[in-house]
């Protein structure tokens, strides 16, 4: 079977008495008669926090600003006629109405909108990663679906979507980990989070930890999904020597390891990361760093 990825992203909004928004898709949509947080799939080279603004307003009418991201989960799909597993990153934002008036996607993909509390929400079909979100059991979908097999996001033979999820990784002495980039990737030379690309069926946060364990030799505890980075370059080089227009979306936690040891790089890193190493702050002021970590240190408390 085919393997495919794509990234999605979703808005919850609630309204003055805690109820959360939520769509039912239509017949022409991939989960017809199901409830699920509006919002949909980041179109290439599109940030993620854009594509919730685009998508939200699309299905409800409604124009929003869009806060903090609440969770970044995964989920497969199997499409047996098209041969195909669809594998959707989704990230959710919380979201604030600013303007619109709130009607049903015009095109026809949502069929209806509604005010849910919890006991309304367990009444109904719920896709499982909006299930997960309201805190609700995740129930099996109704028989038969789905239905249609969503549109490919990346369909240009040389554009590459990747999704990785990364770690601002401390000791419990306030220490950094960080990897050195090796030769001949990108930002060869530079000190990066410890991370990397996720596999076809893993969640973020299993990603993360298995490269943690990789990258670093270290067992850490994921304390909470701190944001999202987008990266968009349209003349990467590929492994074939010719450019790729690259889109990589990168979600970004705080890992905690509470017993740490020296940072020495496994066989199974892949030879993208020289080595890796514990840092103050104070020395990380010393390092080339990439664009992602030193936000990410800039950013953290200390």
């Amino acid at each position: 079977m085919r393997e495919r990825r794509r990234v999605g992203a979703y808005g919850m909004l609630r309204d003055g008495r805690g109820r959360v928004l939520l769509a039912r898709g239509s017949e022409t949509c991939p989960y017809p008669g199901v409830w699920q947080l509006p919002g949909g799939g980041v179109e290439h080279a599109e940030h993620p926090v854009r594509a919730a603004q685009r998508e939200f307003a699309r299905e409800t009418g409604l124009a929003v600003t869009v806060g903090a991201i609440r969770a970044a989960v995964a989920d497969v799909a199997t499409y047996p006629d098209d041969d195909v597993a669809v594998h959707t990153d989704r990230l959710i934002f919380d979201v604030e109405a600013t303007g619109g008036d709130l009607r049903p996607e015009p095109a026809g993909g949502i069929a209806e909108l509604g005010w849910f509390g919890p006991d309304e929400a367990a009444a109904v079909p719920l896709m499982p990663f909006t299930a997960e979100l309201l805190g609700l059991p995740v129930s099996p979908l109704p028989a038969g679906l789905p239905r249609a097999l969503p549109p490919d996001p990346a369909p240009h033979p040389d554009r590459r979507l990747r999704f990785g999820a990364y770690g601002l990784v401390t000791d419990p002495g306030g220490r950094f980990l960080l990897t050195q980039i090796a030769d001949g990737y990108p930002g060869a030379g530079r000190w990066h989070l410890p991370g990397g690309g996720t596999d076809h069926g893993e969640q973020p946060t299993t990603g993360l930890l298995r490269e943690l364990v990789e990258e670093g030799g270290q067992l850490g505890r994921v304390v909470e999904l701190l944001g999202v980075d987008n990266l968009h370059n349209p003349a990467a080089l590929g492994p074939e020597g010719r450019p790729l227009d690259w889109h990589g979306v990168r979600v970004i936690y705080r890992v905690l390891v509470d017993v740490p040891t020296d940072a020495v790089v496994t066989e199974s890193a892949g030879g993208s990361t020289a080595r890796a190493g514990w840092f103050t702050r104070s020395e990380t002021a010393d390092l080339p760093l990439t664009g992602i970590a030193a936000s990410a240190i800039g950013q953290a408390g200390g």
